[in-house]
C-alpha cells in the first residue's frame, strides 16, 4: 500500500490518537489511585489515629485514678476510675468497628487488657475495703502496673501502624505521581513529534496538575501542611485536588490541637479556645464565656510542692469534665489556658447551675489536697513574693460570667479581657464564688475596671495570666 500525504496523515492521527488514548488512560487510572489513597488516609488512618491518641490519654487518666484511689481511699474516686473505663471501652468500640482487619487482633487484645485492669481494681477494693492496703497497692505496683504498660506498648504500637500507614499512602501517592508525570509527559512528548496542538493540550492538562500534586505531596510528607492546590474542574484531577486540600487541612488541624492541648490535663489550650469564642461570636448566638481562676494557688504549690499543685489542677479538669458529663450539651466547651485558669463556654440558661456545681465541687474536693493540720487550721504558712512568712487562706475558685450574642465584642481577645476584668473583681469577694459582668457595677451602673488590661495585641495567655490581677485574696 502506497503511503500517500492523506494517508501519512491519517496514519499520524491514529498514532496521535492512540498516544492519546493511552495518556489519557494511564493518567485517569493513576488520579483514581491517588484519590482513593488520599481518601483512605482522610476517612480512615486519620480518624484511627485521633481514636488511638485519645485512648492513650484515657488510659493515662486511669491509672493516675487508681493510683489515687489507693491513696486516698476516696469512694468517688472509685466512681471515676469507673467512669474512666466506660470511656476506654466506648473509645475501643469506636476503634474496633474502624481498625483494618490486619489490626483487629490487636485491638481485641487490648480490650481484653482493659477488661483484665478493670478485674485488678476490683480486687484492689476489695483488699482496701479489708484493710489490707499493703497487699493492693502490691497488686497494683505488680500486676496492675504490668496490665498498663501492655496496654500501652499495644496501643503505641497501633499508632505506630496507623502512621506507618498514612506515611506509606503518602508515599504511594507521591510515587505515582511521579510515575503518572513521567509517563504522561513521554506519551505527550511522542505526539507532539506528529506535529499536532492536541499533544500540546494533553500535556498542559495533565502534566502541570500531576507536578503541582507532586509537590504539594512532597511537602505534606515534609510536615508543610500550609500549601493548597489551586486546581479547578469536576474531573478527577479536580476531585484529587480537593481530597487533597482537605487531606492536608485536616492533618493540619490535627497537628496543631496535638501541640496545643494541655500535656497536664489533655484539655484544649489557647488555640481551640480563641478559635471556639472566635466561631461563637461569628454565629451571632447567645452564649457564655465562664473563666476559672484558682486563689492562693501559688502559695499552695510553693508550700506542697508543684507535683501536687498540677494534681489541684487535674481535679479541676475532671471538675470541668465532670460538670458537662452531668450539666451541659456534648457543644459545651471546656479548654485550659494553663496554670491555674481554664474556660467554659456554654449557653447562657445552663452557665449559672453548671458554675455552680464547679464552685461546689471544688470546696468539696480540694481540702483533701491538705494536710491534717492545714485542713483544721483553715490556713497555711508560706513565703510571700518578698520571702517573708504569712498566713494564706486555703485554695478557692473564681469564675467569672459574660455573655454575649456577637453584638457586643469584636473578636475573643475583647471578650476574654473582659470576662478577666470580672474575674478580677470576683477575686476581691470572700471565699469560692462565681459572679457575672452584670453583678460587677457601680453606683453609676459603669463596669468597675480591673488594672493592667491595656493593649490590644494581647494572647489569650497574656490576658488570662496573672500579670496585672487584682491582689490575690
Amino acid at each position: 500500500m502506497i503511503l500517500n500525504i492523506r494517508r501519512k496523515l491519517l496514519l499520524s492521527y491514529l498514532v496521535m490518537a492512540f498516544l492519546t488514548v493511552v495518556a489519557s488512560a494511564h493518567a485517569v487510572w493513576h488520579l483514581r489511585t491517588l484519590n482513593s489513597l488520599a481518601e483512605t488516609v482522610v476517612q480512615q488512618d486519620s480518624r484511627l489515629l485521633d481514636i488511638e491518641k485519645k485512648m492513650m490519654d484515657t488510659i493515662l487518666a486511669w491509672e493516675g485514678v487508681e493510683k489515687k484511689y489507693l491513696i486516698l481511699r476516696d469512694p468517688s474516686l472509685a466512681d471515676i476510675f469507673w467512669s474512666r473505663g466506660r470511656d476506654f471501652h466506648t473509645q475501643a468500640e469506636k476503634l474496633q468497628q474502624e481498625a483494618p482487619p490486619e489490626q483487629a487482633r490487636a485491638v481485641a487484645e487490648l480490650i481484653g487488657l482493659g477488661r483484665r485492669y478493670e478485674e485488678i481494681f476490683k480486687q484492689e477494693t476489695l483488699l482496701v475495703g479489708e484493710d489490707r492496703s499493703e497487699e493492693a497497692l502490691a497488686l497494683s505496683s505488680h500486676e496492675g502496673r504490668r496490665v498498663v504498660e501492655r496496654m500501652g506498648i499495644a496501643l503505641r504500637a497501633l499508632q505506630l501502624q496507623s502512621e506507618k500507614n498514612i506515611d506509606a499512602r503518602m508515599n504511594a501517592i507521591n510515587v505515582k505521581a511521579l510515575a503518572a508525570t513521567r509517563l504522561t509527559i513521554f506519551l505527550a512528548a511522542a505526539s507532539l513529534l506528529i506535529g499536532l496542538a492536541l499533544a500540546a493540550a494533553i500535556t498542559f492538562n495533565i502534566s502541570r496538575p500531576l507536578r503541582r500534586l507532586e509537590k504539594a505531596t512532597g511537602d505534606v510528607a515534609e510536615g508543610r501542611f500550609d500549601g493548597e492546590i489551586e486546581i479547578r474542574g469536576d474531573d478527577e484531577i479536580g476531585s484529587l485536588a480537593r481530597a487533597f486540600n482537605a487531606m492536608t487541612k485536616r492533618l493540619k488541624v490535627l497537628e496543631a490541637m496535638h501541640i496545643d492541648a494541655s500535656p497536664l490535663t489533655g484539655l484544649p489550650g489557647n488555640l481551640a479556645i480563641e478559635q471556639e469564642i472566635g466561631r461563637r461570636l461569628g454565629q451571632r448566638r447567645p452564649f457564655c464565656l465562664c473563666h476559672l481562676d484558682l486563689d492562693n494557688f501559688k502559695p499552695f504549690a510553693d508550700h506542697y510542692g508543684y507535683a501536687w499543685g498540677s494534681e489541684v489542677i487535674k481535679e479541676v479538669a475532671v471538675i470541668l469534665t465532670e460538670c458537662r458529663q452531668h450539666l451541659g450539651v456534648a457543644e459545651d466547651f471546656i479548654g485550659h489556658i494553663g496554670g491555674d485558669d481554664f474556660i467554659l463556654i456554654t449557653e447562657p440558661v445552663r452557665s449559672e447551675e453548671m458554675c455552680r456545681f464547679i464552685v461546689q465541687a471544688f470546696d468539696a474536693r480540694v481540702l483533701r489536697f491538705y494536710s491534717e493540720e492545714d485542713r483544721r487550721r483553715g490556713f497555711i504558712r508560706a513565703k510571700d513574693r518578698q520571702g517573708r512568712v504569712q498566713e494564706f487562706p486555703l485554695i478557692t475558685i473564681t469564675i467569672s460570667i459574660v455573655g454575649d450574642d456577637g453584638s457586643q465584642y469584636q473578636n475573643p481577645l475583647e471578650m476574654a479581657k473582659m470576662a478577666a476584668e470580672v474575674k478580677n473583681y470576683g477575686k476581691t469577694l470572700p471565699g469560692s464564688n462565681y459572679i457575672r459582668k452584670e453583678d460587677m457595677t457601680g453606683g453609676t451602673g459603669n463596669v468597675v475596671p480591673a488594672p493592667g488590661m491595656g493593649g490590644c495585641n494581647d494572647s489569650l495567655r497574656d490576658v488570662f495570666s496573672d500579670q496585672g490581677k487584682t491582689p490575690s485574696r
